[in-house]
C-alpha cells in the first residue's frame, strides 16, 4: 500500500539525494533556470520554494538555515541580496517547469526549471521593450517608402480632377483606342 509516500526517492541514498539537490538549488539560484528531468524538478521545487520563502526575512538566523540546507555562501548571498528583494510581494509560486519533450538518449521527460520573475519574454514584454530595441534599416526604408507613395497618391488625387476635365474637352489622338473601348462597352453590356 502506498501510505505517506510523498518523497520521490529518485532512486538515490538520501545523502546522494540531499547532495543532488542542493547542487540543483545552487544553481537555479546563480543561473535563474535550469534543464533537468521532470521528476528532479518537481523534487528540487519542493525544495527550494521554502527555502525562497525563508529568505524574505533577512536575518542572521534564516541565512543560517538557509546555509544548512545550500552549502554555498554565493548562492545564500545571491539569494538574500537579489533574489529576495525581486519576490517580496509574491506569496508563493516562485518557480516555473516548462516541459521541453523527452530526452533523446533514455526518453526521460525534459523541462526547463525557472524562477518565475526573471523571465522576461513572460512577463509581457515591459522590461524587454524598455531594454532592448532593434533597430533595423529595412524598417526605416519602408516607411520613407510608404511616406513617399502617400504623399505622391495625395498629389495624384489632388491633380486628377483637373486631368479629367481636360482630358473630357480634348478629342482622343487616335481612333483606334476609341474603338477598342466602345469594343469593351458592348461586351460588357452584352453580358
Amino acid at each position: 500500500m502506498r501510505h505517506s509516500k510523498v518523497i520521490n526517492h529518485l532512486g538515490r541514498t538520501s545523502s546522494h539525494r540531499k547532495a543532488m539537490l542542493a547542487n540543483m538549488a545552487t544553481s537555479l539560484i546563480l543561473h535563474k533556470r535550469i534543464t533537468t528531468a521532470t521528476a528532479k524538478a518537481k523534487a528540487l521545487k519542493t525544495y527550494i520554494e521554502p527555502l525562497i520563502t525563508k529568505s524574505k526575512e533577512d536575518s542572521t538566523h534564516s541565512r543560517r538555515v538557509v546555509f544548512s540546507y545550500l552549502k554555498d555562501k554565493a548562492a545564500v548571498s545571491e539569494l538574500f541580496m537579489e533574489i529576495s528583494p525581486k519576490i517580496a510581494e509574491r506569496p508563493g509560486g516562485y518557480t516555473r517547469i516548462l516541459k521541453t519533450g523527452n530526452r533523446i538518449g533514455d526518453n526521460a521527460e525534459m523541462c526547463v526549471l525557472e524562477l518565475v520573475d526573471y523571465n522576461e519574454l513572460m512577463l509581457g514584454g515591459a522590461e524587454t521593450a524598455k531594454g532592448k530595441t532593434s533597430r533595423r534599416r529595412r524598417s526605416s526604408k519602408k516607411k520613407t517608402e510608404a511616406a513617399a507613395t502617400a504623399q505622391k497618391t495625395a498629389k495624384a488625387v489632388a491633380e486628377k480632377p483637373e486631368m479629367k476635365t481636360s482630358s473630357d474637352e480634348q478629342e482622343p489622338e487616335d481612333k483606334s483606342q476609341e474603338e477598342g473601348s466602345e469594343q469593351e462597352i458592348s461586351t460588357e453590356e452584352d453580358k
